[in-house]
């Protein structure tokens, strides 16, 4: 048999592993601790894994003896982490060995979980590794429009950038740079600058001076990169940068260029530079973490939440070296999410969290059953309601459970006719515009569930799915995604043969297959609590001539009946849904995938946010002054080495 590795370690994340596929292989979030006995987890060892992975030749070069030492979570985390996964997704044992049922294998999961929990930062919170990424597609736009005051988005022709990380955009280990993105980036630089050089108002932004009385031509193209070299490249520049551009002003005025055309020749040379296409930060060579300096404190905290370079006031904070100060940071954080820039960060991370991103591009709802999803219009108001429904929260600091279940929802006119809302808006001038309106008790729609965005994108096209939608929300709202199907499952049957039969005596059918059963046990009654919404959201009583029954019941035994009863059941699990919710906060605002090492972080951050009553400022708060958005790792020994070498 071709032996194949067991696991492979992220290389953007050194000797690490995912603090968020932990939560994933945890089902329901965070056992308590000692959930099972040493000895049993052992035991399961010796009884499902060592008959094939003992001896001297262990299958797929996978030893399990490392595993059966005392101080093993320590030492071997990666080993644990590898056999977690296989026995979470039912990979092994393999079928022909024997097999431990579903509440055994939750049993070891969450008993290898909570040991290296315990391992993962016993001195507490610490710093992760930030790799230098590029900047992403949406993030190079912003940055372009802030600095030369264009509204022109030049970015639009580029590759979209893939996810990565906890599952964002921004995430430094898919942020590469290809030689197709280069080219794109020369033909970006040069189409923002023509646009900017003919738009006056862009041209009094960045062409801040021109050779007249008394001021050369050389001088006036020193004034312009002295003041828009720091703002392209985000922290102070040395003398050496000044004098490079300059220089290739000089190269351009040689050749016969005019003054305009020389400095746009210099200019673009400053876009396509390394120093504004990536974020890199100056690197930390002593062993011990250290708090970042001011100006890469700076860019974090605006490409966090802006999606762009930092702001002249953030840059001045940074130069007077305030900007660690945790008051002013706080003091920040409102000014940055009071501004209009915060709309594209609470797009960005709700359309990604949410995967609402994809409705209208990869998930269409059938137009011909659903007709009123070719209104245009209608589909604009339901795409960004979650979005504006979050801004509304974060805006006014109002509480993070408003995402489960809230009293009021944002709509347009349209939405409230979808809906069947009879809500007299507070301001009838603002017509078609979106606003906040307080719900009536029994409408069904506080909360994210009751959007129509969220039930199009976890339904099929064509029907609802009580799947889809369970699963939709163990991932998204519950951290806890179920394990990858288990492969030659039958499709469910569709057409007129069946059309009889309720989609709920269908799936029940199909879980009469024992593999299909333990795990759709886990989706399917949160899908069914689900399904008095069609696939655009509409509330309905019936599906296909008959009632629906949208009563459903968990592992742990809870019942409930509907979208409201299922958001009381949440509710009683806010731990583990603030829990996701700061897995993927954090992940976004670091631009990375989070590690094991970052549980503790997550640990303190959800902590505060009990604290402070869900608020959701102390969310964003939290982020801010953790230990990794504002410290940075140590060196490790073998990059010391290697930067004593190149020293030599």
């Amino acid at each position: 048999m071709q032996k194949t590795p067991f696991f492979q370690l992220n290389p953007h994340s050194g000797a690490s592993f995912s603090c968020a596929t932990l939560l994933f292989w945890g089902l329901l979030g965070p056992a308590p601790l000692a959930a099972q006995p040493a000895a049993d987890g052992k035991k399961f060892i010796n009884t499902y894994c060592a008959g094939c992975h003992g001896g001297k030749s262990p299958a797929g070069g996978y030893q399990v003896a490392p595993l059966l030492a005392p101080d093993s979570f320590r030492e071997h985390p990666e080993a644990w982490t590898a056999a977690m996964k296989r026995v979470h997704n039912a990979e092994m044992p393999p079928k022909a060995a024997p097999s431990p049922g579903l509440k055994h294998r939750e049993d070891f999961v969450s008993w290898v979980q909570n040991g290296l929990r315990a391992e993962a930062c016993p001195s507490g919170p610490v710093a992760g590794n930030a790799p230098a990424r590029r900047l992403s597609r949406s993030q190079y736009a912003s940055s372009v429009r802030d600095l030369l005051n264009l509204h022109v988005d030049v970015a639009s022709a580029f590759p979209v950038d893939g996810a990565g990380g906890e599952g964002f955009d921004n995430a430094a280990e898919t942020l590469f740079l290809s030689p197709i993105l280069a080219e794109k980036y020369l033909e970006a630089a040069k189409t923002a600058l023509n646009f900017a050089a003919k738009d006056p108002r862009s041209r009094a932004r960045f062409l801040i001076a021109k050779p007249d009385a008394g001021l050369s031509a050389e001088a006036a193209a020193k004034k312009i990169l002295d003041e828009f070299l720091p703002r392209a490249f985000r922290r102070p520049v040395d003398v050496a940068d000044s004098r490079f551009y300059l220089d290739l002003f000089r190269t351009a005025q040689k050749r016969g260029d005019s003054f305009e055309d020389a400095i746009l020749y210099s200019l673009r040379a400053v876009l396509v530079s390394p120093q504004f296409l990536f974020r890199s930060e100056l690197p930390n060579h002593g062993p011990q973490q250290r708090l970042l300096d001011d100006y890469a404190l700076a860019s974090r905290l605006s490409y966090f939440l802006w999606g762009s370079a930092p702001d002249s006031l953030l840059l001045a904070l940074a130069a007077e070296g305030k900007l660690q100060d945790p008051e002013i940071l706080k003091g920040q954080v409102a000014r940055m999410l009071r501004n209009t820039k915060s709309f594209d960060f609470v797009q960005s991370f709700i359309e990604q969290w949410l995967r609402t991103r994809d409705l209208g591009q990869s998930f269409q709802p059938d137009a011909k059953l659903y007709p009123l999803w070719s209104d245009e219009e209608l589909r604009g108001d339901i795409r960004y309601q979650p979005v504006l429904f979050f801004q509304e929260i974060l805006t006014n600091n109002l509480s993070l459970l408003n995402l489960i279940d809230s009293k009021f929802t944002i709509a347009t006119r349209k939405l409230q006719k979808l809906y069947g809302l009879n809500v007299k808006p507070p301001r009838p001038d603002v017509g078609q515009q979106p606003q906040r309106i307080e719900l009536p008790e029994g409408t069904n729609r506080g909360g994210l569930l009751g959007m129509a965005a969220v039930l199009a994108v976890s339904s099929h096209p064509h029907r609802t799915s009580p799947v889809l939608r369970g699963k939709w929300m163990l991932e998204a709202i519950l951290g806890t995604p179920p394990p990858p199907a288990p492969p030659n499952v039958p499709a469910l049957e569709e057409g007129a043969a069946v059309a009889a039969t309720s989609l709920r005596e269908r799936l029940a059918q199909h879980r009469a297959n024992p593999v299909c059963a333990s795990c759709h046990s886990r989706i399917d009654p949160l899908g069914f609590a689900l399904e008095n919404y069609d696939v655009i959201g509409r509330y309905r009583t019936e599906e296909a001539g008959q009632p629906i029954d949208n009563s459903g019941e968990l592992m742990d035994g809870s019942k409930f009946a509907g979208p409201a009863e299922l958001k009381a059941v949440l509710l009683r699990k806010k731990e583990l849904v603030m829990r996701n919710l700061t897995n993927k906060m954090l992940g976004y605002a670091l631009g990375r995938g989070l590690t094991l090492q970052d549980s503790c972080t997550v640990d303190q951050i959800v902590a505060e946010i009990e604290k402070n009553d869900y608020s959701a400022h102390s969310l964003i708060n939290a982020v801010v002054l953790s230990t990794p958005f504002r410290y940075q790792a140590g060196a490790t020994l073998v990059t010391r080495k290697v930067q004593e070498e190149r020293k030599k």
